[in-house]
């Protein structure tokens, strides 16, 4: 009966030819079909459909988009080297080295590993991916073109394999779409995911637009009439065409933003393409001479283009119905490239721009990959897709006029990291639009930023990475921290394995510790145990992520060697103080506890306690100055002991703080009523001036723990003429 299967291959050869495809290309594609026909000739999809319609739909896809012959050799092959005894070596013999390379880019790894979890994997996968794209674009066509089919025929999946699938297809795949522009792929990605994810939602919106789509189609048409009355008068040859918002475009400002269906200014939206820019925003002039804009609601994408290339002039208007609709004018080119994105490279014979235009828009392939490398974690890439490419952005300029295009929610420093490294980490605050401005201000559209530096080298802070919202800006942070800081960040990772290793009762004697850390860090392609201390250190690998795996391997490693069994050391049962300050001490019962001035410890802060000579424990912040980078080579490694905070704790505490500020009339006072409005005790007040013409102003307070003082440290920071705030030892 298969044998009569229609597999779509006569719909796909009759495209193909219709594409203008020389005879040497359509017997190349011809061949490429028979191999994968014979290949998975026992293979059958869950449908119960012969396996060959899938690899040939991936080709239809393609062939519709105008790809080239190779692409479509290696869609017809995509899953003949992973799921059958066919080579890459064969591929490579039979179809040349483009088409390997393609269907190599396109095989997924191994089989999953004892020691891989499904994420780690699915991260490696992508990550591979990634570095074949970077050598061959087409690679991800076809993997979207891929998704897509699969994504039609995922109902035959079962309901778990389906909503894994969709969901990502919505966090990955969509979003690359998007970023590559192309939106057909972008639009049906994201209908078919949420129709999965949310059938009740998606049915419903679908039901709303076909019970309105005739009065919707008359409505479109009115509108059309109207525009071409005034606009082909002046412009005979301007193309004018509707369109109406895809289910998932509506679903997320309805059932995402909570915004009701008749808030969405962009359901309808007509189309006008012209000849040339000029006549973009001659037709502009027109449109709002027809019908009335809508305030706020115009972006002009041609000065600003989108990162994804993407050019068109955006207004939303009303017409005499009280129905808002959205007016789309772009060029021919530009209106090729917002349909068929990087696509367009091979629809439109290497045009859009050329071939280095074709290659600026690459670029942050590349880019992606280099702030992966510089992260010892693979997720990186995965962070990046999730944050970076959303289908929302905002764009500032620089004081310079220059355009700077980030994701919606990035702060300054995105911004500030995203103009240069350099000037992130030499940053010491900012003005948005004159004002000075508070580091983790969020960005929005149209606002004019300026960022201070410092002339003398300074490096970010760790905060900062709490702050960033773009990967690239997280990676660059954790960049510095890894080559300026490394003896540091040992120090700082080698303290959170030891204090989540007691914690989760991780123990062993020294050397079979150490041997343990070394598979941990082998398993992160890590080389020696200081690069797994220096990476947790600095943020390049989180520890909390990898310790479910950990505790995995300590609980095998306990339960499969019985001698090591009786090597464990067992924990004695500790004794604890606890000070009336709220501060719990290990392995002593009773004894004076103090702060020390030199830091002046917070609840909330990480510290440690020093055994004095006669005057009990002395309390330090772990990044205090005195306290030794390495406790194992401190001079008498024995008097520094665990402390934390008693969780109960609910006194207050003094600190002192460094406010660095110009010179202001009246700035004393704004800060010292700011203070008394938020119930903030001021204990003292001594000013002094700097070399650089500024003042620093240290103030005494009591506050009631690090939240307290960090809430309290960003209240002052937007005072006028404040442009920092930090925690002082005096």
């Amino acid at each position: 009966m298969d044998e009569f299967y229609d597999d779509g291959f006569q719909k796909l050869l009759e495209t193909i030819k219709s594409n203008c495809f020389n005879q040497a290309d359509i017997e190349k594609i011809l061949r490429a079909y028979e191999l994968a026909k014979t290949a998975h000739q026992q293979q059958k999809r869950r449908s119960g459909e012969p396996y060959i319609i899938h690899p040939v739909a991936v080709a239809q896809i393609l062939a519709e988009m105008c790809m080239d012959a190779d692409s479509l050799c290696a869609a017809l092959l995509h899953d003949v080297v992973e799921d059958t005894e066919y080579t890459s070596a064969q591929i490579k013999s039979l179809f040349g080295e483009t088409v390997e390379l393609l269907v190599d880019g396109l095989t997924k790894l191994g089989k999953i590993s004892v020691n891989t979890s499904a994420e780690e994997q699915q991260n490696e996968n992508i990550r591979k991916m990634f570095l074949a794209m970077s050598k061959d674009i087409r690679v991800i066509i076809i993997k979207l073109a891929d998704r897509v089919h699969n994504l039609r025929t995922l109902r035959f999946m079962p309901e778990e394999k389906r909503r894994y699938k969709a969901r990502e297809t919505l966090e990955i795949y969509a979003p690359i779409a998007h970023r590559l522009g192309i939106r057909a792929f972008k639009e049906e990605l994201e209908d078919l995911a949420i129709s999965y994810l949310d059938p009740v939602a998606y049915k419903e919106i679908e039901h709303t637009l076909e019970t309105q789509s005739e009065s919707k189609h008359d409505f479109i048409e009115k509108i059309k009439d109207q525009i071409s009355l005034r606009i082909t008068a002046e412009l005979p040859n301007a193309h004018i065409s509707g369109r109406i918002k895809s289910v998932h475009g509506i679903y997320r400002k309805t059932y995402m933003q909570g915004r009701s269906i008749d808030e969405i200014y962009d359901i309808y939206a007509a189309r006008i393409i012209v000849d040339s820019i000029y006549q973009c925003y001659y037709c502009l002039g027109i449109i709002h001479d027809i019908f009335n804009p809508i305030p706020g609601r115009f972006k002009d994408y041609i000065s600003t283009p989108k990162p994804n290339m993407y050019q068109s002039l955006h207004t939303t208007v009303i017409g005499k119905e009280g129905i808002p609709f959205e007016v789309q004018i772009r060029t021919w080119e530009m209106h090729q490239t917002a349909e068929y994105g990087i696509a367009a490279h091979w629809k439109y014979k290497l045009g859009i721009g050329g071939k280095d235009k074709f290659e600026e828009r690459l670029a942050w392939i590349r880019q992606l990959l280099e702030n992966q490398k510089e992260s010892d974690d693979v997720e990186e890439i995965v962070t990046a897709i999730k944050t970076d490419f959303t289908s929302e952005e905002v764009f500032a300029y620089t004081p310079k006029g220059k355009v700077i295009s980030l994701p919606v929610g990035a702060t300054i420093v995105d911004f500030a990291y995203a103009i240069h490294s350099a000037v992130g980490n030499k940053m010491i605050g900012a003005k948005v639009d004159g004002r000075i401005s508070t580091i983790d201000h969020e960005i929005k559209t149209g606002e004019i930023i300026e960022i201070l530096t410092s002339s003398q080298p300074r490096g970010p802070s760790r905060d900062w990475l709490k702050f960033a919202k773009t990967s690239s800006a997280r990676t660059k942070i954790k960049s510095w921290f890894k080559k300026e800081k490394r003896e540091e960040n040992i120090v700082e990772g080698r303290a959170e394995v030891e204090r989540e290793f007691k914690k989760n009762s991780i123990v062993l004697p020294e050397k079979q510790m150490m041997e343990f850390l070394l598979k941990i860090a082998e398993r992160q392609k890590l080389s020696s145990v200081e690069d797994l201390f220096a990476a947790i250190g600095y943020g390049g690998l989180s520890l909390t992520k990898i310790l479910p795996r950990i505790k995995e391997e300590y609980a095998k490693l306990v339960k499969e060697s019985k001698p090591i069994e009786e090597r464990i050391v067992t924990s004695p049962q500790k004794k604890y103080a606890r000070s009336p300050e709220g501060i719990v001490v290990e392995g002593i019962d009773n004894c004076l506890i103090k702060f020390s001035r030199c830091c002046d410890p917070l609840p909330g802060d990480e510290i440690i306690g020093f055994i004095t000579r006669g005057h009990g424990v002395s309390i330090h912040t772990r990044s205090c100055t005195n306290v030794p980078k390495n406790i194992a080579l401190a001079a008498e490694p024995e008097r520094w002991i665990n402390a934390w905070w008693d969780v109960k704790t609910g006194n207050d505490y003094r600190v002192t703080l460094g406010v660095t500020c110009l010179h202001r009339v009246g700035l004393l006072a704004d800060i010292s009523t700011l203070l008394a409005n938020l119930h903030v005790m001021i204990h003292s007040i001594f000013t002094k001036d700097t070399k650089d013409g500024r003042c620093v102003m240290f103030l005494t307070i009591t506050v009631n723990g690090a939240e307290h003082l960090s809430s309290v440290k960003e209240k002052i920071t937007r005072i006028k003429g404040v442009l920092s705030v930090e925690r002082s030892g005096l």
